[in-house]
């Protein structure tokens, strides 16, 4: 993925978190606000607006009844009930008129303004029953007789239908209005509304845009400064304005900022000198340890000569001599690790060649099934590799026995060396640990020949050559797999001429570049946390 494209995800990202959120709540209350409130205009606006149109036209109305069909004969004619109701219609205001006479013969006369546009079946028939159902005249009603109306719609035009009898005799009198241009202006201010509406949204999304920005801007700073003071920049400080609840977590986070530099510094120093302690005393312990190798290296000479009840002494202390000598260069090899001092002395060699010549320094050619090609040339440090099989095998014939099937191989861009047991496997609880330093996969025997540092000095080895190691334990359940990881294109440093060996090499005796059988490949192997809890010295015969 380009650079561009992941500025336009990431940037996609941040606007689908808090930025929207607070956009989007802006916008609901903004519309629900706008809405609420055009629907009350609205509302407000629109019977304000019918009320006023049907109370002029029912007033008018009443008085037109009053003064015309209230005058007209007990039992008017057709042409005079005409003349009446076109006399009605021609007021301001505007409305159709329709006259109804009742004869004793039982067949109402009925007449209207309009002609057809407007009939007695259009009116409807609850405003009918109502208008000719006579009241109990009393205190509270002095008239048998009151005007009614309705609204309808007909043709899908809104009308205003009402209707009133004169009292003692006379026509029923029936009017209809159009409220046509009462919608309309109805409308026209539901658009208004609806467009005041729209720019309170894209106004409120604006002021949720700033204020997402007055509010997020120093959220982003914050975020930044963490992000920082993760990678480890712990002299990371925020700006601090304001008295406000953002300025408060910025002097919080500046506290917390100084207080982690503070004990982050405290811890380096201590492990530095941690560090530096067990280097030293790695150091000097070197020196009585040369002399305790040179006497035990004389005392084994003459074990068989000496007395039956000294010699299991005399064979411990060789014993633990040379351990005491593999935990000192282990602990030397671990710290030139821990203060990244450890450099590589590169070489191009044949991985083949190397391998042999691993199993073959230690007599294990009996023991070791070796499947590799040669030919297969690869850039590494010839005496780190040894390091890493030393361990790696050692531990497969200790833990798993023999036969132990070496591959190598390279696939794609990477060289892979498979080391392969067929022993018990490794227990699901132990296997996350056995590359940890000191780790005992039994508590309750603790002490053991190996130190606890084989697979971990390895994995630092595999590292520093940009590698890994991994192990688990074969899918048809017959041992344990530790498969060795390099690259094959590295972008190592050149092989150097002026110096053929490595500055951390250990200068004891025993050193890797012998090929005697007898001596230890420092740092020796060891199962950290492998199949059960002894642990053996490599290179025994």
């Amino acid at each position: 993925m380009s650079g561009a494209a992941k500025r336009v995800l990431l940037a996609g990202l941040r606007w689908t978190s808090l930025r929207l959120r607070l956009v989007v709540v802006f916008a609901v209350v903004a519309l629900t606000a706008a809405v609420s409130a055009s629907g009350i205009a609205y509302w407000l606006n629109r019977e304000a607006l019918l009320t006023r149109t049907q109370d002029s036209a029912l007033d008018a109305f009443r008085k037109e009844m009053q003064g015309g069909p209230a005058v007209l004969p007990l039992r008017p004619t057709r042409g005079e009930l005409q003349e009446a109701a076109d006399e009605m219609a021609h007021g301001k205001a505007g409305y159709g008129v329709l006259l109804v006479d009742d004869r004793a013969s039982g067949d109402p006369v009925v007449v209207t303004s309009v002609g057809d546009r407007f009939t007695f079946g259009d009116i409807p028939g609850r405003l009918v029953e109502a208008v000719n159902d006579p009241q109990q005249v009393g205190a509270g009603n002095t008239a048998p007789y009151h005007l009614y109306w309705q609204r309808v719609e007909r043709y899908g035009e809104p009308y205003l239908v009402g209707g009133t009898r004169i009292v003692g005799g006379g026509p029923t009198g029936y009017l209809f209005k159009s409220l046509d241009q009462e919608r309309e202006d109805l409308n026209a201010l539901a658009w208004s509304l609806g467009i005041a509406t729209a720019l309170a949204l894209v106004g409120s999304a604006l002021l949720a845009q700033a204020a997402a920005t007055t509010v997020l801007k120093p959220v982003h700073r914050l975020g930044e400064a963490a992000r920082r003071l993760g990678e480890g920049k712990l002299d990371t400080r925020l700006r601090v304005s304001g008295t406000d609840e953002l300025a408060e977590l910025a002097r919080t986070f500046n506290k917390t900022a100084e207080s982690l530099e503070k004990k982050v510094a405290d811890m380096s120093a201590r492990e530095e000198s941690s560090r530096r302690f067990v280097a030293d005393m790695s150091h000097e312990l070197r020196t009585p340890l040369t002399a305790l190798t040179a006497v035990t290296e004389v005392l084994e000479d003459e074990v068989d000569n000496l007395d039956p009840m000294i010699a299991p002494a005399v064979n411990l202390v060789v014993s633990e001599t040379r351990r005491l000598g593999d935990l000192v260069e282990n602990l030397m090899e671990v710290t030139r690790f821990d203060a990244g001092t450890a450099r590589l002395v590169v070489d191009t060699v044949d991985v083949a060649d190397q391998v042999t010549a691993c199993i073959d320094a230690r007599a294990w050619l009996d023991a070791v099934d070796l499947d590799a090609e040669r030919g297969i040339m690869v850039r590494l440090d010839p005496r780190r590799l040894d390091v890493i099989l030393a361990n790696l095998i050692g531990n497969a014939l200790k833990h798993g026995g023999s036969p132990v099937r070496v591959s190598v191989r390279p696939v794609a861009d990477e060289l892979l060396i498979e080391v392969r047991d067929h022993g018990p496997g490794i227990p699901a609880d132990v296997l996350p640990h056995v590359f940890d330093r000191f780790y005992k996969a039994s508590a309750s025997r603790p002490r053991s020949e190996g130190s606890g540092l084989g697979l971990s000095i390895a994995v630092e080895n595999a590292h520093i050559h940009g590698g890994t190691i991994t192990a688990a334990n074969s899918p048809d359940g017959d041992g344990a797999v530790f498969v060795l990881r390099l690259p094959l294109d590295d972008g190592l440093p050149p092989e150097d001429p002026d110096s053929p060996t490595d500055p951390d090499a250990p200068d004891d005796p025993g050193a890797p570049g012998r090929s005697d059988g007898a001596g230890q490949h420092a740092p020796g192997p060891e199962r950290d946390a492998g199949h059960g809890p002894e642990r053996g010295r490599e290179g025994e015969r």
